[in-house]
């Protein structure tokens, strides 16, 4: 109750400009308001599909979890909790991962794609948090090493086992493979931009065109991880409609 009570505290200390802030707290509440969304809508469809939305669920509440840690940090301190976002995308990425295993599924998919696929996603993560919290000196470097295994990732749905096995499946199995790649393609590519903005490199140029690495990341989080699911809701209602 306490904790409750602090953080109410902190909110209405807010500054009226403060939009990294804002940022914060929109995400937490949009979080929220999906995972509530997806878990309420589990029951609506077929035993095969809850899995799927029930991963979808989890991903936007581990978001609004860390969401509200994060938003409290960055009242308290006004620094960028770069630790719980990490936290954060470490859970939630490779579960993203697994949606690709779990839609491709029933065009025969095995679950070394998925593994790969995690393996790669947590390879990109950690590099990640190495450039941007601990060997900041050597930025680029991690950042290049999280580059290409984002770049992996992005051939392994876009050319790789991942889009042979959504062809064959076809239908709206197809067109959902086809849409959660362009999240990845463009919607993940946000990321980089924030890792720019917020480490030193060639590309120091970013941090003087005002872009803000926790605004960046703040909205990319929430179009990718609620679109991700709002996607995977969509592939359940048009397979229960075929069926």
């Amino acid at each position: 109750m306490e904790n409750f009570l602090a953080s109410i505290s902190l909110v209405s200390r807010m500054a009226t400009d403060d939009y990294v802030g804002f940022t914060f707290f929109v995400g937490c509440m949009a979080m929220m308001a999906a995972s509530a969304f997806f878990f309420l809508s589990m029951s609506s469809f077929d035993k095969k599909w809850r899995t799927s939305i029930l991963v979808s669920g989890l991903i936007t509440f581990i978001a609004a979890v860390h969401y509200w840690y994060m938003r409290d940090y960055w009242a308290g301190f006004a620094e960028s909790p770069t630790f719980f976002r990490y936290v954060d995308w470490v859970l939630t990425v490779p579960l993203m991962c697994v949606e690709f295993f779990l839609i491709l599924k029933v065009a025969g998919a095995k679950k070394s794609l998925m593994w790969r696929l995690i393996f790669a996603s947590v390879i990109m993560l950690v590099t990640g948090y190495f450039g941007e919290a601990v060997y900041r000196d050597s930025a680029a470097f991690w950042g290049l090493i999280s580059g290409i295994a984002y770049f992996w990732i992005v051939y392994e749905i876009w050319f790789g086992e991942a889009k042979k096995l959504a062809v064959q499946a076809g239908g709206s199995v197809l067109s959902a493979h086809k849409t959660l790649c362009w999240f990845v393609l463009v919607g993940w590519a946000i990321y980089p931009l924030g890792y720019m903005a917020g480490t030193p490199g060639w590309y120091d140029g970013l941090g003087s065109m005002g872009l803000n690495m926790d605004v960046i990341y703040n909205i990319g989080d929430a179009v990718n991880k609620i679109g991700f699911g709002l996607v995977i809701y969509g592939l359940a209602v048009a397979q229960s409609k075929e069926k």
